[in-house]
This record gives structure tokens, sequence and C-alpha cells, in this order.
């Protein structure tokens, strides 16, 4: 069992910047892929960006240029840093820990969220 807990989230200005960090326990950290999600009020949740075991990243179009994810297995911590936020950034995000088993299984753990707002 992962437990992981968000911290980082703020309420900041328009081209503003926040650095997101999700703290793992529990786990084998380094052989998940770590996630980034994201749910505005209302809207269904939307992956933003992530990392592999490998450190392979990905992010979704809206977000590529502003945010950068990135993983230290030491700490058993993954990162979001997010620039130039826009009011449209604005949502909880959650972290996810992601695997597939050896015999199949998708294992998925989710952490409580942080509040991000992107307001003048």
């Amino acid at each position: 069992q992962v437990q992981l807990v968000e911290s980082g989230g703020d309420l900041v200005q328009p081209g503003g910047s926040l650095r997101l960090s999700c703290a793992a326990s529990g786990g084998i950290f380094s052989i998940y892929t770590m996630n980034w999600y994201r749910q505005a009020q209302g809207k269904q949740r939307d992956l933003v960006a992530s990392i592999t075991s490998g450190h392979t990243t990905n992010y979704v179009d809206s977000v590529k240029g502003r945010f950068a994810i990135s993983r230290d297995n030491a700490r058993n911590t993954v990162y979001l840093i997010m620039n130039n936020l826009k009011p449209e950034d604005t949502a909880v995000y959650l972290c996810n820990a992601h695997r597939i088993a050896p015999w199949g299984a998708i294992i998925d753990y989710w952490g409580q969220g942080t509040q991000v707002t992107v307001s003048p």
C-alpha cells in the first residue's frame, strides 16, 4: 500500500509559478510511473504530466513548455513545477502512482489533492 501526500497548492496570480510536491511512503517508489492529474470543479479528471520509472516524461499539450515533472527516488517524491500559470490551470491537482503488476493487475494509488487557484 502506497500513501501519497501532495503539497504546494496556493492562490497565485496569472503568470506566476508554483511547485507541487507529492511525497510517497509505504512502497517501492522507484518502480511506479508517477502522474499528476487535475480536476477542475464540475469537470472530469485529466492527466497533466507523467514520469516513468526510467524518467521518461510526457505532458498534455496545454502545459507543454510551462510545466515540468521530475522525481527524486532518494526522497520518494515527485514534483510538478508550474510556470506562467493561467486561470484555466485552476484545479485540484492529484498525485497518482501507477504500475502494472507482473500478473497483469493494474495498480493505482491516489493522493487527496492540492488546490491550485490562478486568479488576479
